[in-house]
């Protein structure tokens, strides 16, 4: 357990705080005057966050019912914001257990309230006939709702801001297709909803009625078709009109792996987001507004989220992103630091070299990889890696960064994750695309014994069963090319960077 959750307010226990949602909620509740709890599978990730230091953070699991109960234990209010999509094909009975064992456990622990944020779902059509994302998230607000503890389920539809995976479906879709072969859903009715108006209403509904249990509908004061939206953010964008034409034949699996191609969320995140927009999703009542009332000028409209949002894409502050959770099925072991590991093989591709610049040079470098400014090597290697782990089902290269010059750690980046940083000397980065082993890449700015810059580049691997070997043999002859000019090109990078630095200062004084 770290911090101390400093205040004297409500304590508010939340999940999912390495995620989109649950990231932005943490600083709203605490400004609210709010204590926070935030519970984690891995504490670390949430270290580099602007307000670690003011919170509590504990660890746990919502499929382990002993390490839940030691996280409700004196909470007020219990945010629950996970689930485990994309786990696997029984990702629905793995929701249905969390949520039984959060209702139980902030029972026994006295919880005064639980909120959740689901799924808007559509009138008139049977849960059974559902997608399988949103009827899971249906099934576990009403668990939550029987669990004896006074429950507020907001269910939500497409929710619009920087860095939310509806947001960038949208954007890159509109944004990189002027002229759109598309799924009949385009035309399917949707009330979208501000991020900004989502944690509004999560603030809120912490201080409800004991007697209040229910679910809330909540959305903008616009319903647009999925049409509209990308012709009003070409206009808010101001992009040229866009064309679109529909396809009826395009199934939503067909449909998730057009996504995937065009956008940087991949198939297996498009497809329970395509196949949410079958039906048609509007507010059917708006009796939030009775607890958590609505502020002048609030709920935002459709033009104003999407100008904000935009705003915060190219101002370089997104404060989270959808790949901020980790990918499901994604390999979470840590870096064995012993030198003598137990564990079975590692390999290892070690490269150092000396840089004509300052460490601090080096570091701008390294801290500044991937996302636009791309890898350093062999461009082609990298997206042709990129495209195959897409195919596989994995994340791919176009995740890219949640800011342009920092990382922090649990930070996506491509189809890598940061597991530690120590700025001015060490990047480590996960893997998260598809491999038959663990994989990690660490870049280094040292300083040798005549105070000379170097770098130091390792890429290790530990490999599965036989496949795991033959995969690091097969790729390994190309490595002097990838990992060799990787490390010549930072290298490079850094020391010209320190050579313009100085005619920079020259030039604005």
């Amino acid at each position: 357990m770290t911090g101390d959750g400093r205040g004297t307010g409500t304590l508010c226990l939340v999940t999912g705080a390495t995620g989109y949602i649950g990231g932005r909620l943490v600083p709203e509740l605490l400004a609210a005057g709010h204590r926070v709890r935030c519970v984690a599978r891995s504490p670390d990730r949430l270290r580099d966050h602007p307000w670690a230091g003011d919170v509590e953070t504990v660890r746990g699991d919502v499929t382990d019912a002993a390490s839940v109960g030691a996280a409700l234990r004196g909470v007020d209010v219990a945010y629950y914001l996970v689930h485990a999509l994309g786990t696997g094909e029984d990702f629905e009975a793995t929701d249905r257990r969390a949520a039984r064992i959060f209702g139980e456990q902030a029972r026994a622990a006295g919880v005064r309230r639980i909120v959740y944020l689901g799924g808007l779902t559509p009138a008139g059509v049977p849960e059974r006939e559902l997608s399988p994302h949103l009827r899971s998230r249906a099934e576990v607000g009403h668990i939550l709702l029987e669990s004896g503890v006074p429950t507020t389920v907001l269910r939500a539809a497409v929710v619009i801001g920087s860095g939310s995976a509806s947001f960038e479906m949208l954007r890159y879709l509109t944004e990189r297709l002027p002229v759109m072969v598309t799924p009949s859903w385009v035309h399917t009715r949707i009330q979208p909803v501000a991020v900004r108006d989502v944690l509004r209403a999560l603030v809120g509904s912490a201080g409800m009625p004991d007697d209040v249990s229910r679910a809330f509908d909540v959305g903008g004061p616009d319903v647009l078709t999925y049409r509209e939206m990308m012709i009003r953010y070409a206009a808010v964008a101001e992009l040229p009109r866009r064309l679109i034409l529909s396809v009826p034949m395009l199934t939503p699996g067909l449909s998730s792996h057009w996504v995937g191609l065009v956008t940087p969320v991949p198939a297996s995140i498009a497809r329970p987001l395509t196949e949410s927009l079958r039906h048609e999703v509007v507010c059917r009542e708006r009796d939030l507004g009775r607890y958590v009332p609505d502020p002048p000028g609030h709920p935002l409209g459709f033009d104003e989220a999407v100008r904000l949002a935009l705003r915060r894409v190219r101002d370089a502050r997104v404060a989270t992103r959808w790949s901020s959770a980790s990918v499901p099925g994604a390999p979470s072991d840590p870096l064995p630091t012993d030198p003598g590991w137990a564990g079975g093989s590692l390999y290892s591709d070690v490269r150092e070299l000396p840089v004509d610049a300052p460490r601090a040079s080096l570091w701008r470098v390294i801290e500044g990889i991937g996302g636009d400014n791309g890898w350093y090597s062999f461009p082609l290697a990298w997206a042709v890696r990129g495209r195959l782990d897409r195919m596989a089902g994995g994340v791919g290269l176009r995740r890219g960064r949640r800011d342009a010059a920092r990382l922090r750690v649990g930070d996506s980046l491509d189809f890598w994750r940061v597991e530690a940083i120590e700025p001015g000397r060490l990047l480590r980065l996960r893997a998260e695309m598809r491999l038959p082993g663990l994989a990690w890449l660490e870049l280094r700015a040292e300083t040798d014994a005549d105070g000379r810059t170097r770098f130091r580049q390792r890429a290790l691997f530990h490999p599965h069963g036989l496949l795991g070997h033959a995969y690091w043999w097969s790729v390994s002859p190309f490595h002097a090319l990838v990992f060799g000019g990787m490390a010549r090109n930072i290298a490079r990078a850094a020391s010209a960077g320190a050579a313009d630095r100085p005619r920079e200062r020259a030039s604005s004084s």
